[in-house]
């Protein structure tokens, strides 16, 4: 059985390099790689690509590589809760590529299986669409949008085994699972590290195969953006 366990975040992020593009799961602030942005915050690497469906808050997530100026450009579907992201943007200091969000999947989806572009017709005939190939199916008009090329895939899954087999907890699945695999390398952060055997196969969202290394986390905030609570009667 091939172990993929490395002891801490340290090691987990060894070849993280300035000037890289990373993939980093996520939606909102439910379900981010926690330790690997601790991580990458701690090493100080600048001049990033991220691609992400949002950046997180302005004081959590990717927000703080933002406050740092470390990420060069954002790859999302939505500037979110971040005000320093939208002001950053708006200043033009930060690049900024905005995609849908089924798109921003189906890009990740495409790297992960091998494929080297997909058709969507989501964006044909609006500013997503420009200076891109269009094609018509069937009829109807469909946009020609390129895989994602990355060079580390950060993901954080509930539980996993030694072997990087992996299981998504509710809406943490999120973007994490389209993720693995899609990069040269993929780093998967988790809660709960078991013995492989110890999963039930039925659950598995993950095979071990697209995953390169996997380390179990600490200290998980896992904050909340906007708390919603019923009045009491």
């Amino acid at each position: 059985m091939i172990r993929k366990t490395v002891a801490n975040v340290e090691d987990a992020l060894q070849g993280v390099e300035d000037g890289m593009t990373f993939m980093l799961g996520g939606f909102g602030l439910s379900g981010i790689p926690e330790n690997a942005i601790s991580e990458l915050v701690r090493l100080n690497v600048k001049n990033l690509t991220c691609i992400s469906n949002n950046a997180g808050v302005d004081d959590f997530g990717l927000g703080l590589l933002l406050q740092k100026k470390q990420i060069d450009k954002m790859v999302s579907s939505y500037v979110g809760e971040n005000d320093e992201f939208e002001r950053q943007m708006l200043s033009e200091e930060l690049e900024v590529e905005l995609i849908p969000q089924g798109t921003l999947a189906a890009r990740c989806q495409a790297a992960q299986q091998g494929y080297p572009a997909m058709y969507t017709p989501a964006g044909y005939g609006t500013e997503v669409s420009q200076f891109k190939e269009t094609r018509e199916f069937d009829g109807k008009m469909y946009v020609l949008e390129k895989a994602f090329k990355a060079d580390f895939a950060f993901v954080k899954a509930w539980k996993g085994d030694k072997a990087g087999n992996l299981i998504f907890k509710g809406t943490a699945r999120n973007f994490n699972p389209l993720m693995c695999g899609a990069a040269k390398v993929t780093v998967v952060e988790v809660e709960e590290l078991v013995e492989p055997g110890e999963l039930d196969p039925n659950q598995i969202h993950i095979p071990g195969i697209f995953v390169q290394r996997i380390f179990e986390g600490k200290n998980y905030e896992k904050r909340i953006e906007k708390r919603t609570v019923r009045k009491g009667s």
